[in-house]
């Protein structure tokens, strides 16, 4: 039965080595082990390392292209973000060493060394456990930014040796290719592996002295030379409006494909609406007071993040829409409406004419005393009402737009809480809205600037096209004579061209004389025809 023998029996090796043994398992590859120095994806010196939750240590200028063209960690092929990424403030020594700030003990590769994640500092374990894990004093020893613990993180642990193992890593696994920008610029140069020498090697510098000086003649000629334009000089071009998109209003294709659209040759730039294009670009908050005749209110208008709310409170204000009207609704520990010129609670228009769509931000909710918010009979049917909160009210979050808050009369709104109301929720005493004051208006500042930039550009266009010209020596001068000086004279053609003093050799020369000379032959002078 044994191989080879007469054996009753196989030994282990016999069975090991046969066909249907079990084979020895052998390791993965070579263990190759990743300096805390270099980049976790080119395996070079990093020079702006960043890191992850779990250590691992890239350089930006390698991570961010990897990143955007996989969106995985090249280490443990989980998904990593660019915002995920550490910044990492490593110290060095006068022998240009990473070392400690703390200890001042130079890193190598059996060094313990861990970064506090919100400063980015990197300090030898040593010194972070000694003096802040220890005396659970928990700021950073340096720009004494508080931190956690789980905020420290660690960068090499030689008694966890796996975790640096290159050839774990995922894309050496899956074979991928790494981004390394510096060796692609170097591999970029023809020179790069010619191993240059003597003359050779001064050949070459030659060659790359004269490269870089014709790149540099290129650059400065292409700085100073005025770029060609397509269109002729005399043809003045259209200027765009300020609020021309970036596409076409497809009247040309319109014309092409529907016979009853007028012929259109030419595209022109399609238009956003005038309030569309300034909401998108005003970025400044608003302020508008409520008097009342119980105080005034101040609120702060939040333009930048509801323009549409705002714009529709800042008009209607100024038309004086909310001037003696009442605050028809008030429940205690929860708001107080008003806005309704009505006084019913069912009327109410915004600026435009018509409800508007809702506006819902992440970063704005019902927290707190004093939240202004439209009110409203459903989805996107604003008009003019609106209310402020007595308290925080999470339920009306993604209900109701929120665009402002109360920042000075919180007392006033104390005394409109206090009183009494009836069965319908109506106030026994009138709350009445005196007058509705804007103090700051983002939008009217918007449309000054516009305004104004325009009516620059016009006047520089119209000083550009009023120029005078000439031709020749009647070109006009710097001090707008012609021809250098003298009088001037209006031309008799009726053209209305104005010319300067005529050439005083040409003015002092009898009509019709001709200077005398050696003649040259030919027919001669036919003035006497």
């Amino acid at each position: 039965m044994g191989k080879g023998t007469d054996k009753l029996y196989v030994t282990h090796s016999e069975h090991a080595a046969g066909p249907g043994g079990a084979k020895v398992k052998t390791g993965a590859g070579e263990f190759k082990k990743l300096p805390f120095s270099c980049c976790s994806l080119s395996l070079a010196p990093f020079e702006h390392p960043v890191c992850t939750r779990d250590g691992m240590i890239f350089d930006l200028m390698n991570i961010i292209p990897w990143l955007k063209k996989h969106g995985k960690n090249p280490v443990t092929g989980e998904q990593l973000e660019t915002k995920d990424l550490i910044k990492l403030n490593f110290h060095k020594n006068a022998d240009d060493q990473y070392h400690c700030p703390i200890t001042f003990k130079v890193f190598n590769d059996n060094t313990h060394i861990v970064a506090i994640k919100p400063s980015g500092n990197v300090y030898s374990h040593e010194a972070v456990d000694r003096l802040n894990i220890k005396t659970k004093n928990w700021v950073d020893l340096i720009s004494d930014e508080p931190f956690k613990r789980k905020d420290i993180i660690t960068i090499q642990d030689p008694h966890n040796i796996v975790a640096r193992n290159i050839s774990d890593f995922y894309y050496i696994k899956n074979d991928l290719p790494s981004e390394n920008v510096e060796r692609k610029k170097k591999e970029a140069d023809p020179t790069y592996r010619i191993n240059a020498k003597g003359s050779t090697e001064k050949v070459l510098a030659l060659t790359a002295a004269a490269a870089a000086a014709a790149a540099a003649k290129a650059a400065t000629v292409a700085a100073t030379t005025k770029p060609v334009t397509i269109t002729p000089s005399f043809v003045s071009r259209e200027r765009k409006q300020y609020n021309a998109a970036h596409f076409s209003n497809g009247a040309g294709a319109a014309s092409l494909t529907s016979t009853a659209v007028p012929v259109q040759t030419q595209n022109s730039a399609a238009l956003w609406d005038e309030d569309e294009y300034m909401f998108d670009r005003v970025k400044e908050k608003g302020y508008a007071q409520i008097k009342t005749n119980l105080g005034t209110i101040n609120l702060e208008l939040y333009c930048d993040e509801a323009p549409h709310a705002c714009y529709n409170m800042i008009q209607l204000a100024k038309k004086g829409y909310y001037d003696g009207s009442r605050f028809h609704r008030s429940i205690k520990n929860f708001m107080i409406q008003g806005g309704d010129p009505t006084g019913t609670g069912r009327g109410g228009e915004s600026c435009w004419g018509k409800p508007f769509d809702d506006e819902f931000k992440p970063s704005l909710k019902h927290t707190g005393r004093g939240i202004l918010s439209m009110a409203n009979k459903g989805k996107n049917t604003n008009t003019s009402q609106f209310f402020i909160t007595y308290r925080s009210c999470p339920h009306l979050d993604n209900k109701h737009t929120i665009f402002g808050k109360v920042v000075g009369g919180l007392d006033v709104l104390d005394l409109m809480e206090k009183v009494p109301t009836d069965d319908r929720e109506r106030p026994e005493t009138d709350i009445t809205m005196l007058a509705v004051n804007v103090l700051v208006d983002p939008f009217e500042s918007w449309r000054t600037k516009r305004e104004t930039k325009a009516a620059a550009l016009e006047e520089r266009e119209r000083t550009r096209n009023g120029q005078p010209g000439g031709v020749g020596k009647y070109m006009a001068g710097a001090d707008g004579k012609v021809g250098g000086g003298g009088a001037k004279r209006k031309a008799d053609d009726g053209l209305g061209i104005e010319w300067g003093a005529a050439d005083p050799e040409v003015a002092t020369r009898p009509p019709h004389a001709q200077k005398k000379g050696k003649g040259t032959g030919g027919f001669g002078s036919f003035d006497g025809w």
